[in-house]
């Protein structure tokens, strides 16, 4: 075999890269696409990289993005990996034929909560979708308070900025991967997701796509300025200095991203609505600003008012996405009626849809209740509303889904949780460190399926079932096969109207 098949090299923008033979396809790791975020660059908009001279080693994972560890009950579920160093705006890329020209290219956004996360996590390896003819870019992008903190000075939403320079990076470079820059998907979940539908809304971002999936993760999830500024304020009062940037950039970087992730653990165990407002709710406060600027709006009024409506859709949630927190923190059990109608209340479901609810489910637990009405205000109802709002203006396709595998006494009880997909859709099953979260059997015909579909969609721009309309509200539901069935669970989703 030639060196240039077991180390292949491409000629880039800034310079040369060379590779390695992996499962069967070319992968490149750890290509700056922004200069490191450091120096000068920190808590700035993200910076041209400069050229290199020679072959630059693309061969290990790149530096990962500062961030704080996840919460003790989610480390066994999404494993985390941290690289020491600077130049942390990177990206990696699997390619099936270098030589080839006008593949289709997915740009995977890592979820994380805006905290945590990295395009080198293990079963985000791009070699399956190379395998079926798609070049696969996993990215980096800031986090927490380096990327999303927002001081009303001119400067926001960093972390969106980094993702739009990925984007153009992508633009500039695919083809010498035999990427075709016509035909970019733009993907993410959870954290990853609400970036994809925030970048779908944004002015910035046009041309820079041509389809888009949302996994986990809509519309709902972005901060006005006035509750940006409350969190920028009670940072700097942990930091015990002004809200101001220079001020920030002063405290060492350890002692602010723990400071962040204090935050985060307060607002998301012991969330005070006195203190934190909708925060309370949508446990994020660090996420995308309405900055008037990089975010001129929010996500779904712009969508609703056509932009992004050249980009087809593919979006949707799990069955179960709320058993993820309330088995992991131990909760699930612990929930009686009298909880459940507060929490249900709090989400602004009256007491005659929680019946609903309970008729739905006989012999269900008050926690097994709760956790589906958590998981459709969070998760199942934002993607219905940025369909439906597609669906008026007349726009480019957008299709619907439920992920429906995993009972919940195939994974300790998480059920078709948030997270399980995606080992199913990257086709990494067999890895031993997505099994705390899928199980320990995980089905690889449900593997084949997901993952057929997500290469269908990026490929040709349909994944196999009817586009969706607010007549028929057509989606798909997957498991090992698939079930488009029109309006799944009409009942509740009726209930949410005029609420979320």
């Amino acid at each position: 075999m030639s060196d240039m098949t077991q180390r292949p090299l491409v000629q880039l923008k800034d310079g040369a890269v060379r590779g390695k033979a992996e499962s069967g396809v070319s992968a490149f790791l750890g290509i700056p696409y922004a200069a490191p975020p450091f120096g000068a660059s920190r808590m700035q908009p993200p910076q041209a990289v400069q050229a290199w001279d020679g072959e630059r080693d693309a061969t290990a994972y790149g530096p990962t993005a500062p961030k704080g560890s996840y919460p003790p009950q989610y480390t066994a579920l999404f494993p985390e990996v941290v690289i020491p160093g600077e130049d942390c705006l990177n990206l990696n890329v699997w390619t099936p034929d270098a030589f080839a020209t006008g593949l289709p290219v997915l740009v995977w956004i890592h979820g994380g909560s805006f905290m945590n996360g990295s395009g080198s996590v293990g079963e985000y390896n791009g070699a399956a979708f190379a395998r079926d003819g798609v070049v696969c870019v996993t990215i980096n992008y800031r986090l927490s308070a380096e990327g999303f903190l927002f001081l009303d000075d001119g400067i926001a939403n960093l972390g969106l900025l980094d993702q739009l320079a990925a984007l153009r990076w992508v633009q500039a470079n695919i083809s010498a991967f035999g990427g075709d820059p016509a035909r970019v998907t733009v993907a993410g979940e959870s954290a990853g997701a609400m970036s994809v539908t925030t970048l779908l809304s944004m002015p910035l971002a046009e041309g820079l796509f041509s389809q888009a999936i949302a996994q986990s993760g809509a519309a709902a999830h972005t901060l006005n300025r006035d509750e940006a500024r409350m969190v920028s304020g009670y940072l700097a009062d942990a930091l015990g200095v002004p809200a101001d940037r220079e001020a920030i950039k002063a405290i060492p970087l350890a002692k602010l991203v723990q400071a962040a992730s204090d935050l985060v653990v307060e607002v998301q165990t012991a969330p005070d609505p006195a203190r934190w407002g909708q925060l309370a709710l949508s446990l994020l406060p660090f996420a995308p600003t309405i900055d008037g600027a990089v975010l001129p709006q929010a996500p779904l009024p712009a969508i609703a008012a056509g932009q992004g409506s050249d980009v087809r859709l593919l979006i949707g949630s799990n069955r179960d996405e709320a058993r993820l927190f309330l088995i992991a923190a131990g909760s699930i059990d612990l929930i009686d009626d009298a909880t459940l109608e507060a929490a249900a209340g709090a989400y602004g479901l009256s007491a005659d849809a929680l019946t609903v609810y309970r008729a739905n489910r006989p012999g269900a637990s008050a926690g097994d209740v709760l956790a589906a009405v958590v998981t459709d205000w969070f998760f199942a109802i934002p993607p219905i509303r940025v369909a439906e709002a597609r669906a008026e203006r007349g726009t480019a396709s957008t299709w619907t889904y439920r992920f429906d595998h995993l009972a919940p006494e195939d994974n300790h009880r998480l059920g078709a949780c948030h997270g399980a997909e995606l080992p199913f859709v990257f086709d990494t099953i067999t890895r031993d460190d997505v099994h705390p979260r899928i199980g320990d059997t995980p089905s690889q015909a449900v593997a084949d399926q997901a993952h057929k579909i997500w290469v269908d969609f990026i490929t040709n721009g349909d994944p196999g079932w009817a586009a969706y309309d607010t007549t028929s509200r057509t989606t798909g539901l997957l498991s090992d096969g698939i079930n488009a069935i029109d309006d799944p669970a009409a009942d509740e989703r009726a209930r949410w109207d005029g609420i979320r």
